[in-house]
């Protein structure tokens, strides 16, 4: 009876492993929230990414940012096809299993400390040709206010701060198209 157990065992191993299913993301895809002042110096905002869909062509990054007082001021979706897309030059992509976990990093990756920048712009920081609006541009300078950034490519980042003046999150460096 016990050999037959182990044989029954062994063969269900087998099988299992060599059975492919729809479902091809694995490990923790649960929400990952960091909280850090954005909109206030001093009072902290929510910043949320999560992960929907279980298979490479339905994945897209949710991100968003949540002020202190509890209103969605920043939302943006990432399909995770565009992001490959935007990749594909520069990384061997071409397995499902090696699209699907360089989604995973990006997406562990998202909200690091390095992408928060404190503050947004220095004083000593003058606008280039990346700077999509120099007077918002200024108006960090002054206000000190944090920023975060954030990849849609290889080579492209987008920066992007609370305007305290026009009560909106908004970009203020675009990098490199």
């Amino acid at each position: 009876m016990k050999r037959y157990l182990i044989h029954c065992l062994f063969l269900l191993t087998i099988i299992s492993a060599c059975t492919s299913t729809d479902r091809e993301v694995k490990g923790s895809t649960e929400d990952h929230i960091v909280l850090k002042p954005f909109s206030d110096s001093v009072q902290v905002d929510t910043f949320k990414v999560s992960l929907a869909g279980d298979v490479l062509k339905d994945m897209t990054i949710k991100f968003s940012i949540t002020s202190f007082k509890g209103k969605l001021i920043y939302n943006k979706d990432f399909k995770a096809t565009d992001f490959i897309d935007n990749y594909k030059s520069s990384v061997d992509l071409q397995k499902k299993r090696k699209q699907v976990d360089f989604i995973l990093n990006e997406y562990k990756q998202f909200l690091d400390d390095e992408n928060f920048l404190e503050p947004a712009v220095t004083e000593n920081e003058n606008p280039d040709d990346n700077t999509p609006d120099k007077t918002f541009y200024e108006e960090l300078k002054q206000s000190m206010l944090n920023g975060f950034k954030y990849r849609t490519g290889k080579e492209t980042s987008v920066y992007i701060a609370w305007s305290e003046k026009e009560k909106k999150v908004k970009p203020y460096y675009n990098c490199c198209k």
